[in-house]
């Protein structure tokens, strides 16, 4: 049995081999591992990963008590672990790719600029015509599903709408969600401040296990689209009339109209509300120059 002094020696020992680096090394790694036990956690996923791990220990146990035929089967089964891995977490994967591209760092990989000035001008009427629409569809309790895509294209949802191209005004709103028009179960989805495509199916959030149980299929839906793209989802309760704004897996709720607008543009404008009014005092300063000149 080795000695207090055989053990103190070999830490230190251990310990002047290693060096910055690796503990760099060591504190990337086991952030990694805890970006991934954050996925997993209450998902399917985190089924999988208790599954692989029994095989692992199997393996370790027929390894131990030498059973040849387990060993040879849970050996072969762990060689091919990675591809299967890959295969059974690809929604997970998908997801952690997606969020990456969402990021700063990820957007300025693939030069995304900042939106136009026509881009802009549309956007600011498609507001004006949200807020005015969830207004009055709050007041009636009529339930609505709008979704304003950003960075991340929404085309697999979009295909399984009716294509719109539609300029937003609260009329066109209004009659979309009207309770028996084709198109009002289901979300609008808007690109560039206008309406392109109505009726479209949302995603499912990632776990149910997390969401309030009083919401319903909207703000479920709201969730579900949020967590799987960088887009600013708005809800009207059919129940309620709450309206709610559903980001980055996020639901915050009574929403009034000034607190929309004023979000809406500091989503879609990537700007805080005091560079909003700062914005609009140099384009009315400058416009009445012109005028005086």
């Amino acid at each position: 049995m080795p000695s207090f002094q055989d053990i103190k020696y070999a830490f230190f020992s251990l310990m002047s081999t290693i060096h910055l680096k690796d503990i760099i090394d060591l504190a990337v790694l086991a952030y990694i591992i805890y970006l991934l036990l954050k996925l997993i956690r209450e998902t399917r996923a985190g089924q999988l990963v208790k599954g692989i791990l029994l095989l692992v220990a199997g393996y370790a146990l027929s390894s131990l008590l030498e059973f040849t035929v387990m060993k040879y089967i849970l050996g072969h089964a762990l060689d091919i672990g990675l591809i299967a891995m890959l295969i059974i977490f690809q929604p997970e994967l998908r997801r952690v790719l997606e969020q990456f591209g969402q990021t700063k760092i990820g957007i300025n990989l693939i030069g995304i600029g900042t939106l136009s000035n026509d881009v802009k001008q549309k956007w600011n009427i498609a507001i004006e015509a949200i807020c005015d629409s969830c207004v009055e569809l709050s007041a009636s309790c009529t339930g609505a599903l709008i979704v304003i895509e950003r960075k991340t294209k929404l085309g697999e949802q979009i295909e399984t709408g009716t294509i719109m191209n539609a300029a937003p005004s609260k009329e066109v709103f209004g009659n979309i969600f009207y309770p028996k028009t084709p198109l009002h179960d289901g979300a609008v989805i808007m690109r560039d401040g206008i309406i392109l495509a109505a009726a479209c199916f949302l995603p499912r959030p990632n776990s149910d296990l997390s969401i309030d149980k009083a919401l319903g299929s909207r703000h479920r839906a709201a969730i579900g689209m949020s967590e799987n793209s960088d887009a600013v989802v708005i809800v009207v309760s059919e129940e309620t009339g709450q309206i709610s704004i559903a980001m980055n897996g996020v639901l915050t709720r009574d929403y009034t109209r000034i607190r929309l607008k004023s979000t809406l543009e500091k989503e879609i404008f990537n700007e805080s509300p005091e560079d909003g009014e700062n914005s609009k005092k140099g384009l009315s300063s400058m416009f009445g120059r012109r005028k005086k000149k």
